[in-house]
């Protein structure tokens, strides 16, 4: 008897999955980094809907016919759940500074080398990029190496506190992308500085 009964359930799964489903597609613009929104322009049979504020969403059941409307945080996470939970972190820069013309670390910028390794230990297969920089005292080609050595130091502290070298990539950039723009041979305190993104 049971396995009869078995049997009907399994007939009627066999047919229900042979009707074909009702559409029934949701679309939210969520928010970015910082609360920056971007742009979703939904399209289905010619009609179109565009979705420009954090939460807004469109419902496409049918061919031609989009509804627009919007979302909460709690709807988001009830439809969308294991897409989120697959997503991986976002990104996060850290800025660590440098004195004139050399390649140790500021006291005020060290604390910040624990929050670094944190972050990274957060996460299952971080990527690291280290990129030096230097205001624009000096040479170009002293500039150039100086921020390497920067960039290369900040690189083998963080070996030295567990993470493995492998993940890290260097980069050195000289006095090309100031974070302050000025004149030739003018100390900028906020363009001494190693840039460290985790993603």
């Amino acid at each position: 008897m049971r396995h009869k009964a078995g049997l009907a359930a399994l007939t009627l799964v066999l047919l229900s999955g042979c009707a074909k489903p009702a559409r029934d597609d949701l679309f939210v613009l969520l928010p970015g980094e910082a609360g920056k929104t971007g742009e979703l322009t939904v399209e289905s049979g010619g009609r179109q809907q565009v979705l420009d504020q954090a939460y807004a969403a469109a419902r496409v059941k049918e061919a031609g016919r989009v509804e627009k409307g919007t979302a909460t945080p709690q709807e988001v996470q009830a439809a969308f759940a294991p897409a989120l939970a697959a997503q991986p972190a976002r990104p996060v820069s850290f800025t660590l500074y440098f004195p004139e013309g050399k390649d140790e670390i500021t006291p005020d910028s060290r604390p910040l080398v624990d929050e670094i390794v944190a972050e990274i230990a957060r996460r299952p297969a971080p990527e690291i990029v280290v990129i030096g920089h230097t205001d624009r005292v000096g040479t170009v080609p002293f500039n150039d190496a100086l921020s390497l050595r920067r960039a290369v130091r900040v690189r083998d502290e963080l070996v030295k506190l567990g993470i493995a070298a492998d993940r890290i990539t260097v980069a050195a950039r000289g006095e090309r992308e100031p974070l302050v723009p000025t004149e030739d041979e003018v100390a900028e305190p906020r363009n001494r500085r190693v840039e460290i993104n985790v993603r």
